[in-house]
């Protein structure tokens, strides 16, 4: 009972934090007159991985590795069958070309470099760091690439700011801002006590509930700003948030969690999951290109295999 209102907790914490990260962030940006294409690609995309991030590295603290590899490897997996399965029936979604031939190739890219990086389990601290660089040379190049071209990638970085809702008043964007960090901490602490309490509980392992419950609860920020792009019309910045988010998932917040400490990887996961991942990222990339974009019943298929998904973790657990 108490495990569970901590998750229940920690889930909601998780995901008005990371809405009130973003908007305050994203508030602070704009009174310093940032650039809407930095605002879009930096700070919208680590705020909405702010949850991922967070109890990644509570999870690593608390010596379940697990659980932190788990949320990663799940996350993604989520982002691309579940929420943009659910924005793709709300909405086709398009894929702007130019954002799809450099940040789906950049997806490609990390999404490869992390498989490999985790075969090296455990994984050190300089890999940590070697993902966090690759992570940090594609947010620079691609702003230097949006400022120099200023073409539709550039424009879909943009609308990603101006979707964010951000406060004008940089006092309630502050408070924005640390209401937000408070509430993503220790809706962290809270989801992941509660996550590995329920998994010693009922004996369910721990790398399981990191790719299904905690995974899919940290993705609650994706999934309200997919839905609200996908209401709004705005199907590019749908797919531009799941690509960014993956990217930071994958390369900065494995990136992080191993520099916290050395990062054991589980064997299911490297024998099963992390395949999974790619196969979803291989699948999205292939819709997008095809047809440029995921229409509703490219939808229903990513729903249906991520239900199918679910099952079979269900069962292996």
């Amino acid at each position: 009972m108490i495990s569970g209102l901590m998750i229940f907790g920690g889930l909601a914490l998780l995901a008005f934090g990371g809405d009130g990260l973003v908007r305050g962030s994203v508030g602070i940006a704009n009174r310093l007159k940032l650039s809407p294409m930095f605002v879009g690609l930096v700070l919208v995309g680590f705020g909405t991985s702010a949850p991922e991030l967070a109890t990644s590295v509570q999870a690593q603290l608390s010596g379940s590795p697990d659980v932190a590899v788990g949320n990663v490897v799940g996350s993604n997996t989520a982002n691309i069958l579940l929420i943009l399965g659910i924005g793709a029936l709300i909405r086709p979604i398009l894929a702007v070309r130019e954002a799809l031939l450099r940040d789906g190739l950049a997806l490609s890219l990390v999404t490869v470099a992390a498989i490999t990086f985790l075969f090296h389990s455990p994984l050190p601290a300089i890999w940590g760091a070697a993902l966090i660089g690759l992570l940090l040379g594609y947010i620079g190049l691609s702003y230097v690439l949006d400022r120099r071209r200023g073409d539709r990638a550039g424009a879909l970085h943009e609308a990603e700011a101006a979707s964010a809702s951000a406060p004008e008043n940089i006092g309630l964007a502050i408070l924005f801002f640390a209401g937000g960090l408070v509430g993503v901490l220790v809706g962290a602490r809270l989801l992941v006590t509660g996550a590995i309490d329920i998994a010693g509980a009922m004996g369910v392992p721990e790398a399981i509930i990191g790719l299904t419950l905690v995974a899919i609860g940290t993705s609650l920020p994706e999934l309200a700003a997919t839905i609200a792009a996908a209401l709004r019309r705005q199907g590019d910045v749908a797919f531009g948030n799941v690509i960014g988010s993956n990217i930071f998932n994958a390369a900065g917040i494995l990136g992080a969690a191993a520099l916290v400490r050395p990062l054991e990887i589980p064997g299911r996961i490297l024998g099963e999951d992390i395949w999974i991942m790619l196969a979803a990222t291989a699948i999205l990339i292939l819709f997008a290109f095809t047809g440029q974009r995921v229409d509703r019943r490219e939808g229903a298929l990513l729903l249906a295999l991520y239900a199918g998904y679910i099952i079979w973790l269900s069962a292996s657990a």
